[in-house]
């Protein structure tokens, strides 16, 4: 717990130092927590207006139902009092007897009653406003009615559905069809199809058997869709009736339109009831889509032929109407009446204010963005220009008080130029951050790497004078000048070195790493290339340890997310075996690992093991003893060296020197330990040329690879940067 804690911690405090440095960002999260909350916003609005319009349209489908089939049930009762009023009982009886096929009546005498009958439905018509009427026997002729030409009919299709209930006891009343006879419209011009619909009701005799029919002809332009008409509400709402075919029995509120566009003839009487088949036109209309078949190959709209299967509901995610415009509806189906009934309104109307919401925020948005880009360009230009401010200072080899002069090395965070100090004279390295490698963590690593520096004051430890930050942003910090060369580069060039040479090197190596460990520092990457020979003060052969880029603070966690201490870091060819397997418990045993593994190389010539891969070559570490330094070469070692080296490569760090300081009294022990002297030092420096410029090496940084290991260094370099 205390660790997940600890790297939440860590988590957030990073997150907030890089959140203050990259401002940009900040209208990019605004745009997201805002589109997050409006997103939310807008699913929540939504679904609470989608529910308000579901609940509005059903209540307004069942006002309107329930109006028609009031209105239904008065057309019923209205003809069922004229069907059993005995005047026209009596008067339908004479009409059928005299109107029998068998009956030897002249046509004179059923002229008569027809008329009679007539004169007894004529009040009532006018009362009720019906338009007409026709009469029917058991057989379904048409014995009397208000058009002679229906007289004598047998089996009009149009007639037949509600002639059949009638003529079963049932009084119903017929959706609209277009009629059979000629008839006077609107206008009073004589034509056939005008929308036409009947209430029928059965004649029964005496013992109240059913005998006949009597339909009275209704206009359904005046009631029926009148009553319809009611449910338009808004500018696009609308409720109208339709039959099982799918055809519009009711008034459209959109004749105008649908004469623009084409769905009904242009004509001042133009009307949609029985005109418009409701199908859906598989684009809007309204906007120019044009389908590429006939009408009647169309599919049904959604909501009609789910009315039609006898579904009946709602839809609020929409859907095409006849104009093809989306359209959010309820809709059923009244079996009694064989019609149904449909309301809708326009979506674009009913979502209206979650557009505008929508609108609203979109600009929000699009504000946002536009001054993140801004943003994000004013820091990209700013970014550009610093970096060729810096490269510009670097080019101008002028930081600050210090002069640069020629490059002496990189390392793996920035280069090494040898140069002097304005007013001191004397001679510095200077260390630059890499202009390409200038961010957040490698500032932090650069500038850790200095504070840790600083801290040590071992003679064997490169010392730091002078750290800063130009005008122009180029990081540097200088220290003293070098002008050795590396372990690396003495046995690589001058060959396995004498025994005593060896210990005066080791010893001061213990030295410096005895201090920093003291100051629970471990540094991780000790290794040939990082420890130089010098001629200092006067003396030859003293020791400088170089590059604590990697070290780590064993009592400093929050620092572990910089040194990568809890990944695996070094160069393997000096690693110890806990620093392959548990690189987060690494301490300074592992470095006396890596310091008996340096004296084995200044020894033979060869690092401990050699392998032809990097993971061969860590499982050697982990798992395989070394080869006695004795076997491996041809001068000879004293029994005290060879076993201090191979304590330090034990497998068990309990079985190793546990510090520093015991591992240089072990050192010490050897015969040739004080037979490497001051003018041997110099004699040596004297008489061999050190093959590289001054101060070669000194910014060689840590993933520096030995060159005597049969490893490739390209491989070496592509591990170790997984690594790291």
């Amino acid at each position: 717990m205390t660790w997940a804690s600890g790297s939440v911690s860590r988590s957030v405090a990073r997150t907030g130092v890089f959140l203050r440095k990259q401002m940009w960002l900040w209208p990019i999260i605004a745009v997201v927590v805002l589109a997050t909350i409006g997103l939310g916003l807008r699913h929540v609005i939504e679904s609470t207006m989608k529910e308000r319009l579901r609940g509005e349209l059903d209540t307004l489908l069942r006002v309107e139902t329930a109006m028609i089939e009031t209105w239904y049930r008065v057309q019923q009762s209205q003809a069922e009092l004229l069907a059993n009023a005995r005047p026209i009982r009596e008067s339908t009886a004479r009409l059928l007897q005299d109107s029998a096929p068998e009956a030897a009546t002249d046509a004179a005498s059923v002229r008569n009653d027809s008329l009679e009958l007539q004169r007894e439905l004529a009040p009532s018509m006018t009362a009720y406003d019906y338009a007409g009427y026709f009469v029917a026997d058991r057989t379904k002729r048409i014995v009397a009615a208000t058009n002679p030409e229906l007289l004598g009919q047998i089996g009009i299709p149009e007639y037949e559905t509600f002639l059949t209930r009638t003529l079963d006891g049932q009084s119903t009343v017929s959706p609209p069809f277009p009629s059979v006879v000629v008839m006077r419209d609107a206008q009073g011009r004589l034509e056939t199809d005008i929308p036409t619909m009947f209430v029928c009701a059965p004649i029964r005799n005496e013992d109240f058997q059913v005998v006949a029919a009597l339909a009275l002809r209704i206009r359904p332009e005046r009631e029926f869709t009148r009553i319809l008409s009611l449910g338009s509400s808004g500018r696009t709402g609308e409720t109208y009736a339709f039959d099982r075919t799918g055809r519009l029995v009711s008034n459209s509120r959109f004749d105008n339109d649908l004469i623009l566009l084409g769905l009904l003839p242009d004509r001042d009487d133009s009307q949609s009831i029985l005109n418009i088949s409701l199908r859906d036109p598989q684009g809007d209309l309204t906007s120019g889509h044009r389908p590429q078949v006939r009408r009647s190959e169309l599919p049904l709209m959604k909501c009609v032929a789910e009315a039609i299967a006898g579904r009946p509901g709602s839809d609020v995610d929409g859907s095409r109407d006849y104009r093809g415009v989306p359209v959010v509806a309820a809709w059923t189906w009244l079996p009694d009446y064989d019609v149904g009934v449909l309301t809708s309104i326009d979506a674009a109307e009913a979502f209206r204010p979650l557009t505008i919401l929508r609108t609203t925020f979109f600009s929000l948005f699009g504000l946002l963005i536009a001054s993140s880009l801004a943003i994000l360009a004013f820091t990209v230009h700013m970014s550009k220009v610093q970096r060729q401010a810096r490269e510009a200072a670097v080019e101008a080899r002028q930081l600050g008080q210090y002069t640069l002069e020629e490059k002496v090395g990189s390392g793996a965070m920035g280069v090494v130029y040898r140069g002097h100090h304005a007013m001191l004279r004397r001679p510095t390295a200077v260390k630059l951050l890499d202009v390409d490698k200038v961010t957040d963590e490698t500032i932090q690593r650069f500038e850790r790497e200095v504070q840790i520096t600083c801290q040590l004051n071992h003679p064997n430890t490169v010392a730091i004078y002078d750290y800063g930050r130009t005008p122009e942003g180029v990081f540097y910090y200088a220290m003293e000048y070098l002008d050795g060369i590396t372990l690396q580069t003495l046995v690589d060039q001058y060959g396995p070195q004498p025994e005593g040479r060896i210990v005066r090197i080791l010893s001061q190596v213990c030295g410096s790493l005895y201090e920093a460990h003291s100051l629970g520092l471990v540094h991780r990457d000790i290794k040939p290339a990082n420890i130089m020979i010098n001629r200092r003060g006067g003396e030859a052969d003293v020791v400088k340890i170089l590059d604590f880029g990697l070290v780590k603070a064993l009592d400093e966690e929050k620092q572990s997310a910089l040194t990568g201490a809890n990944s695996m870091a070094g160069t393997p060819l000096y690693m110890s075996p806990e620093a392959i397997q548990t690189p987060a418990l690494i301490d300074p045993r592992s470095d006396l690992y890596a310091v008996g593994a340096v004296g084995y190389f200044l020894l033979t010539g060869r690092p401990v093991f050699d392998a032809d891969s990097l993971v061969r070559l860590c499982q050697q570490h982990v798992s395989e003893l070394p080869i006695p330094p004795s076997e491996r070469t041809s001068q000879p070692v004293s029994g005290e060296l060879e076993s201090a080296l191979l304590a330090c490569l034990d497998k068990n760090r309990a079985r190793r020197p546990q510090t520093a300081r015991d591992l240089a009294q072990l050192i010490a022990r050897s015969p040739a330990a004080g037979g490497w002297s001051l003018e041997d030092a110099d004699d040596w420096w004297g008489r061999h040329d050190r093959g590289q410029g001054p101060g070669q090496g000194q910014g060689q940084g840590p993933r520096a690879v030995g060159r005597s290991s049969t490893v490739t260094a390209a491989a070496e370099k592509t591990i170790l940067g997984d690594m790291n």
